[in-house]
């Protein structure tokens, strides 16, 4: 395989995780809590989480329902803002870059090593508030096509108040894709993606071991849950003074991703910082 094409692979994959579909109202959203409090309440995560992932014919959707440990009000008043979000996104290994223009972002997509922008591939995504209240936020995030003909990247973020202390929050995303997308994937998972694996158990081995989702609802799954420790990092970092939020922010979102290594693990602590430190210092100069 090219090294071209491994690029666009690697892109594919990253893609995966960035879109999302319809949103709820805060009644759904606080209906929806109240269904999933015994899967909350004993959730495999180590923290009150609900993953869940679909696939049909050309689309791939994934959501992620958590109580996070945040104020509504902090929430809202981080999230809101169009370049909170690139300062989440760059926490991903495979985002090289965000830069907020207006009602857009535009994010750089590249491979897991420190990579020249230039030689990375541009996603224009569309920001906007969908909907904002004392007990509701929702933001969008659209890109209308992304590469290789991959088309309708839809990222939802959305929240509601549970108490003075904590927040339930959906996360999702959706997108379609086409015949050179699917390429892509069957590429993907043949060679750098093959044995990784996502969350859902979808069987038992003889043993009693369970059998993890695996093809393209695995992928689905792990940048789900990478996107959703970047959010939650990034809202940890905000009790610290300024000058010291970069750095926790991408030491806690590596700790939490190595909870969950057979998963989450590319990379070593050293190798990610180091990397991170010069892409952050990329986008903030501008």
């Amino acid at each position: 395989m090219t090294s071209k094409f491994r690029f666009y692979v690697a892109v594919f994959a990253t893609l995966l995780g960035l879109a999302g579909p319809a949103h709820a109202d805060a009644d759904e959203l606080k209906a929806r809590h109240a269904a999933l409090t015994e899967q909350l309440a004993h959730s495999p995560f180590q923290r009150p989480l609900v993953l869940e992932s679909t696939e049909s014919a050309g689309d791939l959707k994934g959501e992620v329902y958590a109580v996070m440990d945040h104020p509504f009000a902090t929430i809202g008043g981080a999230l809101k803002q169009a370049g909170t979000w690139c300062d989440v996104l760059i926490l991903h290994l495979n985002v090289k870059q965000c830069r907020v223009n207006g009602s857009m972002l535009a994010v750089v997509i590249g491979r897991k090593f420190d990579q020249p922008v230039s030689e990375a591939y541009k996603v224009e995504f569309n920001y906007k508030v969908a909907a904002q209240s004392a007990d509701h936020l929702h933001v969008q995030l659209s890109a209308d096509a992304g590469p290789l003909g991959t088309r309708n990247y839809r990222i939802g973020f959305e929240a509601v108040p549970l108490d003075a202390q904590h927040s339930f929050i959906r996360m999702s995303y959706s997108y379609g894709y086409g015949f050179a997308a699917r390429m892509a994937m069957q590429g993907y998972l043949a060679t750098i993606g093959s044995g990784k694996v996502g969350f859902s158990v979808v069987g038992r081995n003889a043993d009693g071991t369970p059998v993890l989702i695996d093809n393209v609802r695995g992928v689905v799954e792990r940048n789900t849950m990478r996107y959703y420790l970047a959010i939650d990092a990034y809202l940890d970092s905000l009790s610290t003074p300024a000058g010291e939020q970069v750095e926790k922010r991408l030491r806690d979102w590596f700790a939490a991703t190595e909870r969950y290594p057979k998963q989450l693990h590319e990379m070593e602590r050293d190798e990610y910082m180091t990397m991170k430190r010069k892409e952050v210092k990329r986008q903030q100069e501008g």
